[in-house]
């Protein structure tokens, strides 16, 4: 049996499979997230001055550290997915999984950043565990 859904109200479907089906989104986080403004916030740009430009970060990072060290750990990111991704529902029982993250010289505050948003946009539920794999770092 089928029946129409009504995105967003928390509540579970069933659908000719029999399978039931869940409105993962989290819809007030999404919508504090819309609400930031700040350097760097929903992914645009970071306006550097003349003095903050300095090539040396490129060099030892591939990418500026300066701004990285200046861009909130908790920041917003633009929904860059399909809009029919945005209204997907997902089986209500999905497994948890590892989350491995191997990084070497990695700047600290964009490694800092990925783990806070795996886990301030994932339900902890799904998360057995985030392992970190240094290889060979020599900082």
């Amino acid at each position: 049996q089928t029946f129409q859904l009504g995105l967003g109200d928390g509540q579970f479907y069933s659908w000719t499979d029999g399978l039931r089906r869940k409105d993962w989104h989290d819809y007030e986080s999404i919508q504090k997230e819309a609400m930031r403004s700040g350097k760097g916030e929903h992914g645009k740009p970071y306006p550097l001055t003349e003095e903050d430009r300095d090539d040396s970060a490129y060099r030892e990072n591939g990418f500026n550290i300066f701004v990285s060290n200046n861009i909130a750990l908790e920041r917003s990111l633009p929904d860059i997915r399909h809009a029919n991704c945005k209204h997907k529902m997902y089986l209500e029982r999905l497994p948890n999984t590892s989350i491995i993250i191997p990084f070497h010289n990695e700047g600290w505050t964009s490694l800092l950043r990925t783990i806070h948003s795996i886990i301030n946009r994932t339900p902890e539920s799904l998360i057995a565990e985030i392992i970190l794999v240094d290889d060979f770092s020599d900082r």
